[in-house]
């Protein structure tokens, strides 16, 4: 800096200025200190004006899992809020490991980034509540944990499964599968409370069957959509449960959960319905790869999509409009999501955070309906418009 302030002619602390209070210098001088600045091929270490400043310019995403796209979507809402406010945004994939997040967490504390932005990978939130001692304000996205302190920004899963299953319902499917990801993921347990609303809903003497020991499908879910909101879900790990009576008899069949939410995992999931006595002819699958692969398996079997069993899958991924046949979807706000995150992680670390007030916010899933589940169920016959 004292060489840039020897080759414009100004003193150091005008150089200062120029950096970072530039109106506060006139332009014929801020000038030559940008020429000064540019000639010499000046940085500044941003790590010694942390120090002086005891603030940062950085926010931090800490993903669960950078390989699924919504991820992506949130990180494109976030960097557009950071950089309304001249912030840029490190990313950071915890791969869903609670060791990997904790060690990421550890490195953006000795950082000492602005604010962070992150989907938990230890739900029991212990890690985070260790993170909590270095006094840098966090934001949860996507996902909630038992006493969680700070805000969080949620989307309604609940919801967005009962849309999935009442979509199929309303086409006339009675046998609807269900194909979750990992269940120790709570976005997957609370599709499938929104799945058995759905089909309670329907009644008729219908219910939920598990295929092969699904094991363990259990969790709150959220419903209500409004910012603060939430709701309840019901106990898992039930063979079947009956809808009420006078509706039209609908079933739920649980298949076993997919280790993966990927491509390969919904051919295998669409290997074992087709093994089923009884096959379903609607499936709803807890994400779009799941039913990519769902689709990609059952045209390998000879298996007409829509005609002979329709697909819902869920994040509506740019891939589900692009797909031999367009997926039908349940479409999850990413980049608000990552927005909204930001902006509030922005106010908790800005100039009025002793005013800030922790809240949550939850964003409504929106069905996507496209040609996978656009046929009448199999049996059931076409209704003219309106009807």
């Amino acid at each position: 800096m004292r060489d840039v302030a020897q080759l414009a002619g100004v003193s150091v602390g005008t150089v200062s200025n120029v950096l970072n209070r530039p109106d506060a210098v006139a332009p014929g001088t801020r000038a030559r200190v940008q020429a000064a600045i540019a000639e010499l091929g000046f940085v500044r270490s941003e790590s010694a004006r942390l120090l002086r400043a005891g603030s940062s310019q950085v926010l931090a995403l800490l993903a669960l899992d950078l390989a699924d796209p919504f991820f992506v979507g949130v990180l494109r809402g976030a960097e557009g809020a950071a950089r309304a406010a001249d912030l840029g945004v490190l990313v950071m994939d915890s791969a869903s490991s609670a060791a990997s997040e904790a060690t990421h967490l550890a490195m953006l504390a000795q950082q000492r980034v602005r604010g962070v932005l992150v989907t938990p990978a230890d739900v029991s939130g212990a890690t985070l509540a260790q993170f909590g001692r270095a006094r840098i304000p966090y934001v949860l996205v996507d996902r909630d944990i038992p006493g969680g302190i700070g805000c969080r920004v949620l989307v309604d899963d609940v919801a967005g499964g009962a849309m999935a299953v009442a979509h199929l319902i309303a086409a006339g499917h009675r046998r609807i599968a269900y194909v979750a990801g990992p269940m120790e993921l709570p976005q997957y347990r609370d599709r499938l409370e929104g799945a058995r609303s759905a089909v309670a809903e329907a009644g008729g003497g219908g219910g939920v069957r598990e295929v092969g020991g699904g094991g363990g499908i259990a969790g709150a879910g959220r419903s209500g959509g409004g910012a603060g909101e939430r709701g309840s879900g019901g106990n898992g790990g039930v063979s079947s449960r009956n809808g009420g009576a006078g509706g039209v008899g609908v079933e739920l069949v649980v298949l076993p959960a997919c280790a993966h939410g990927d491509v390969a995992s919904g051919r295998d999931a669409a290997a074992r319905m087709l093994g089923l006595p009884e096959r379903p002819t609607g499936v709803f699958c807890g994400n779009d790869l799941i039913a990519l692969g769902m689709l990609q398996g059952l045209f390998a079997a000879g298996v007409s999509v829509p005609r002979d069993v329709a697909i819902v899958g869920y994040d509506d991924l740019e891939v589900a409009a692009a797909a031999v046949v367009p997926l039908t979807s349940i479409r999850r706000p990413a980049a608000r999501v990552g927005r909204a995150a930001a902006e509030i992680l922005l106010e908790e670390s800005g100039a009025a955070a002793g005013e800030h007030v922790h809240r949550e916010l939850v964003f409504q899933p929106e069905l996507v309906v496209r040609a996978s589940s656009l046929a009448p169920a199999p049996n059931v016959p076409a209704q003219s418009p309106g009807k």
